[in-house]
C-alpha cells in the first residue's frame, strides 16, 4: 500500500492537502504546523473514530480533540495505490456522528471496493488491528516506547513457532481467572460458596426434619410401651448386665484369635517380598504401569502409522505416473516452462523470417519489371523503336529476378516449417495452445512434489513413534529388572509390577490389620473382657417392691413427658414441609456442587499448566524479533550496541560487545532509549506486518544526536525502497542531513 495523497479538514487542518511520494517523504513544518494533526487523521481515516470515548482530567478524546477549528464539519479524503490499483477513502459526517459517512471507491471509476467498509478499512488495508498498528508502523506524538496487547502477542509469538497461534497467554490467563472467580473468589462469593451454602441450609433443615421424624416415631413407640417397661426394668438391667459381660468375653476371645491370625498372615506376607529383594517405591512402581500402557497405545500408532505410510506411498507413486509426459519427458515444471518459452521463441522469430522472405519474393519481380519498362521507355524515345541490342539485354532481367522471386518464396516456406516443428514437439498448432499444456502438466508436477513431502512426513512420524517405542520399552524392563531380573518380554513386566504393587499393597494392609487388631484386643481387655465362659442361662430374676415403685412413677412421669413431646414435635413436622421434596433439592445441589467444584479443579490445573508453559516459552520468546532489532539498533547506534532483548511485555534491554548482561531501556539515555524502541519497532514492523503499511514517524529523531540522525536516515532510507516511510519534523537537521547524503 502507497498513499499518494490526503486532503483533510481536521483540527487546525482547513481543507489542507498532502501530497506524497514513493519511499521516504519528509514533511518538515514547524511547531503547531499541522504535523501531530497529520498523523492522527491517517490513523482515523484508516480505524475510525471513537465516538465512545469521553474526556478525562488532562484528557481529551479524539472527537473533540479534532473538531475543526473553522467550525466546518469533521471530513477527509485520501488517495492511496492498493493491490495495483488506486482507491480513494472519505469520511464525513453521518447526522451528528463525526466522521460517521465512510466511503471507498476504485479512483478512476467510482466503483466500490468489494468488502472494504468502514469497521474493516484499517485492518483490510494495514493487515493487522488498530492496537498492533498503533504499536508497529504508526510512531506517533515523538513516543517510542511499545507496549504489548495479545494480538501483537500472539504476531510475535508466531516467530517462535512454525503457525500462527489462535489466542495469546495474557488473553487465556484472563479467561481462565474469570472463571476461576466465577465458580469461586473466596469463601463466601461465587457460585461454589453459593451453592454450598444452599447446600448446608437444604441439609440443615433435612437433618432437622429427619430428627424430629426420629423423635416422633421414637415418642409414639415410647407412649405405647411405658405401660409395660415397669414389669420388664429390673429384669431387663439385669439381663443386660450380665449379657454385656457375656458379649464382652466372647469378643476379647475373638479379639485374640484375629491378633493370632493377622501375625501369622504378616510373616508370611513379610517372607514372600523377602524372595523380591527390595521393592521400588509405589509411586515408581505406578509410574511403570502407566508406561506399559504407553507403550499399548504406541504399537497401535506406529500399526495406524504403518497403514497411513503405505498409503501416502501409494500416493505418491500414482502421482509420479500422473506426472508423466513425453512431451516434457524428465522435466521440471519450470524446466517445462523454459522449453515453451523456447519454442514460442523459435516460432515467433521463424514466423518472422518467412514474412521478410515473402516479401522479398514479391518485391524482386516487381523491381525487375519497373527496370525493363523504364529501359524501354528510354530506348523508345531515343532511338524510336523498341527492337533494339540493349533493350533485349535489360528484358534478361525480367526472368533473372522471377528466379530470385521464387528463390525468396521457397525460403519463405521453408522458415514457415521450422516454426511449425518448434510447436510439433508439443503436438499444438498455434502458440496459444501451448499455455494450458504447461498449466496442466506444472500443476501434475506440484501434486506429486506434495505427494513425497507428505510421504516424508508419515515416515518421520512413524519412526519416531518407533524410536520412543524401544526407548521406553528398554527402560521399563531395566526397571523390572531390579527386582525382577528373570523377565523378558512386556507380558512378563505387567506380570511383575501387578505382583509388587499387589505384596507392597497387601503387607501395609496385613501390618495394619496387626495393629488394629492388637488394639481392639487390648481395649475389650480394660473393659474387663477375659478369655472365659460361664456358659449359663439367663432368666429374668424377681424384682423388689422399692425398684418396682420406683420405675412406676418414673414410667408415669415419662410418660406425661411423652405426650407433650409428641405433640410439639408433630407441629414442627408440619411447620418444616415434605421431606422428599427436600432429598431432591441435596441431591440435585450435591450434583451440582461436585460438577462446579470438578471445572475448579481443572481450571486451576489449566491455570498452572498455562503459567508453567508462559514460563517455559518466555525463555525463547522471539528471537527472531531480538534479533532483527538488534541488528537495526546497531544499525542505529554505529555498532555501539549490537544486540536487543525482549520480555514478553516488550521491555526492551540492549547491550554493547562486550556486556555480560543487557542493559535496561530505564539505564539508557533518552536518544538511545528512543534509538532501542524505534529498532523494536522497525522489527515488528518488517516481520509482523506482511502487507508492508506506510511507516509514519512523529518527531521520532529528535533525541538523536546529528552522526545517529544520519545513521537513522540512512536506514530508513534503506526501509523506504520497500515500503513508504513519512517524517515529520519540526526541525531543519532531517533535511539537511539528507540533502549532505544526496550531496555525497
Amino acid at each position: 500500500m502507497r498513499i499518494k495523497s490526503m486532503t483533510a479538514t481536521f483540527g487546525k487542518l482547513d481543507h489542507a492537502r498532502l501530497e506524497l511520494e514513493d519511499g521516504l517523504n519528509l514533511i518538515q513544518a514547524p511547531n503547531e504546523g499541522g504535523k501531530s494533526t497529520w498523523a492522527a487523521f491517517w490513523k482515523t481515516m484508516l480505524f475510525g473514530l471513537d465516538t465512545r470515548d469521553r474526556d478525562k482530567k488532562g484528557y481529551l478524546a479524539d472527537k473533540n480533540k479534532y473538531q475543526p477549528w473553522s467550525g466546518a464539519p469533521m471530513e477527509g479524503e485520501m488517495t492511496l495505490e492498493w493491490l495495483g490499483r488506486d482507491i480513494t477513502i472519505r469520511r464525513g459526517p453521518k447526522g451528528n456522528t463525526p466522521f460517521g459517512a465512510f466511503s471507498a471507491v476504485y479512483t478512476s471509476t467510482e466503483e466500490p471496493v468489494p468488502g472494504l467498509t468502514a469497521d474493516l478499512c484499517g485492518e483490510m488495508l494495514t493487515g493487522v488491528s488498530r492496537e498492533v498498528f498503533e504499536r508497529s508502523a504508526f510512531l506517533g506524538g515523538g513516543n517510542l516506547a511499545i507496549s504489548s496487547t495479545p494480538e501483537l502477542e500472539k504476531r510475535i509469538a508466531a516467530l517462535v513457532s512454525s503457525g500462527e497461534e489462535d489466542v495469546s497467554y495474557s488473553q487465556t490467563e484472563a479467561r481462565l481467572k474469570e472463571w476461576l472467580n466465577r465458580r469461586k473468589v473466596n469463601k463466601s462469593v461465587g457460585l461454589i460458596p453459593k451453592l454450598e451454602g444452599e447446600l448446608h441450609q437444604v441439609e440443615d433443615d433435612l437433618s432437622r426434619l429427619e430428627a424430629v421424624s426420629a423423635a416422633i416415631s421414637q415418642l409414639e413407640g415410647a407412649r405405647t410401651e411405658l405401660e409395660h417397661r415397669r414389669d420388664e426394668l429390673r429384669s431387663e438391667r439385669d439381663i443386660h448386665q450380665r449379657l454385656a459381660q457375656k458379649g464382652l468375653n466372647q469378643r476379647f476371645a475373638q479379639a485374640e484369635e484375629d491378633l493370632l491370625a493377622a501375625q501369622t498372615k504378616l510373616t508370611a506376607l513379610e517372607q514372600e517380598t523377602a524372595k523380591f529383594g527390595a521393592l521400588p517405591e509405589k509411586e515408581l512402581l505406578k509410574k511403570a504401569q502407566g508406561e506399559l500402557q504407553y507403550l499399548k497405545v504406541l504399537d497401535e500408532e506406529i500399526r495406524q502409522g504403518d497403514a497411513a505410510l503405505k498409503d501416502a506411498e501409494e500416493d505418491y507413486v500414482q502421482a509420479q505416473i500422473a506426472a508423466q509426459d513425453d512431451r516434457f519427458a524428465g522435466m521440471t515444471g519450470e524446466e517445462a516452462a523454459n522449453a515453451v518459452r523456447k519454442a514460442v521463441a523459435d516460432y515467433e522469430a521463424a514466423q518472422g523470417e518467412a514474412k521478410k522472405w515473402s516479401l522479398l519474393s514479391r518485391i524482386f519481380p516487381l523491381i525487375g519489371l519497373l527496370i525493363v519498362a523504364a529501359a524501354g521507355g528510354f530506348t523508345l524515345v531515343e532511338r524510336g523503336t523498341l527492337l533494339t541490342i540493349h533493350f533485349y539485354l535489360w528484358l534478361i532481367l525480367l526472368p533473372l529476378t522471377a528466379l530470385m522471386g521464387l528463390s525468396n518464396r521457397n525460403t519463405a516456406r521453408r522458415w514457415e516449417e521450422r516454426g511449425k516443428k518448434a510447436l510439433d514437439r508439443f503436438s499444438a498448432a498455434a502458440p496459444e495452445e501451448l499455455e494450458p499444456i504447461l498449466a496442466d502438466y506444472r500443476a501434475r508436477c506440484q501434486e506429486a512434489e506434495e505427494a513425497a513431502l507428505q510421504a516424508k512426513t508419515v515416515r518421520g512420524a512413524l519412526n519416531d513413534r518407533k524410536a520412543r517405542r524401544d526407548n521406553s520399552r528398554a527402560d521399563l524392563l531395566d526397571f523390572v529388572h531390579t527386582f525382577a531380573p528373570q523377565v523378558t518380554d512386556l507380558f512378563g513386566c505387567s506380570a511383575a509390577l501387578s505382583r509388587a504393587l499387589n505384596l507392597d499393597y497387601e503387607l501395609a494392609a496385613a501390618r495394619e490389620r496387626t495393629e488394629e487388631r492388637r488394639r481392639r484386643r487390648d481395649d475389650l481387655a480394660a473393659q474387663g473382657g477375659r478369655n472365659f465362659d460361664t456358659l449359663e442361662l439367663l432368666f429374668p430374676p424377681q424384682r423388689s417392691p422399692e425398684e418396682t415403685e420406683k420405675a412406676l412413677a418414673e414410667a408415669e412421669a415419662e410418660l406425661d413427658r411423652v405426650n407433650e413431646a409428641l405433640n410439639q414435635a408433630m407441629g414442627r413436622q408440619k411447620a418444616m414441609g415434605d421431606p422428599a421434596a427436600l432429598s431432591a433439592r441435596r441431591e440435585a445441589l450435591e450434583e451440582e456442587l461436585s460438577r462446579r467444584q470438578q471445572e475448579f479443579d481443572a481450571l486451576t490445573i489449566a491455570m498452572a499448566a498455562l503459567k508453567e508453559a508462559n514460563a517455559r516459552l518466555q525463555e525463547r520468546f522471539s528471537p527472531q524479533l531480538n534479533r532483527l532489532a538488534g541488528q537495526y539498533l546497531a544499525r542505529l547506534t554505529g555498532d555501539a550496541y549490537q544486540s536487543v532483548t525482549l520480555t514478553r511485555e516488550l521491555e526492551g534491554g540492549a547491550a554493547r560487545a562486550g556486556d555480560v548482561l543487557p542493559h535496561s531501556a530505564l539505564y539508557l539515555s533518552r536518544g538511545t532509549a528512543d534509538q532501542l524502541y524505534l529498532a523494536v519497532r522497525l522489527a515488528v514492523c518488517s516481520l509482523c506486518l506482511p502487507q508492508k503499511p506506510p511507516i509514519l514517524l512523529d518527531d521520532a529523531l529528535a533525541a538523536f544526536d546529528d552522526e545517529r540522525l544520519r545513521l537513522a536516515l540512512d536506514l530508513l532510507k534503506e526501509l523506504a525502497s520497500g515500503q513508504q516511510v513519512l517524517l515529520f519534523t519540526c526541525q531543519k537537521r532531517e533535511g539537511e542531513a539528507l540533502g549532505i547524503r544526496n550531496a555525497e
